[in-house]
Formats: C-alpha cells, sequence, structure tokens
C-alpha cells in the first residue's frame, strides 16, 4: 500500500512540474509575441486608426 501512495505522489510530483515548465513556455511566448505587437502597433496603429475617420 504504501508503495502505491509513494508512486502516485511521484506522478503528481512530476505532472506538477511538466506543467509548471509548459506554462513557463507559454509565458514566454506570449511575452514575445506581446513585445512584437505592441512595436508593431505603436509603429503602423496610428495609420490604420487614422484612415477609418476619414
Amino acid at each position: 500500500m504504501m508503495w502505491i501512495l509513494l508512486l502516485l505522489l511521484v506522478l503528481i510530483l512530476f505532472g506538477f512540474g511538466f506543467t509548471m515548465q509548459i506554462l513557463w513556455w507559454v509565458a514566454a511566448v506570449l511575452l514575445v509575441m506581446w513585445i512584437v505587437g505592441f512595436t508593431m502597433g505603436g509603429r503602423g496603429g496610428d495609420r490604420r486608426f487614422s484612415r477609418s475617420r476619414r
């Protein structure tokens, strides 16, 4: 019985670590996309909105 609990604990910790690793990668990708969107939107965004007002 103790071995099953130990195995279950190891699987839970492994899954949590794997999930956290994926979340770090997702956060890094979203940060890069936000930075790229911010820099590109700052350059071309004003022109796009000014055309729609005319």
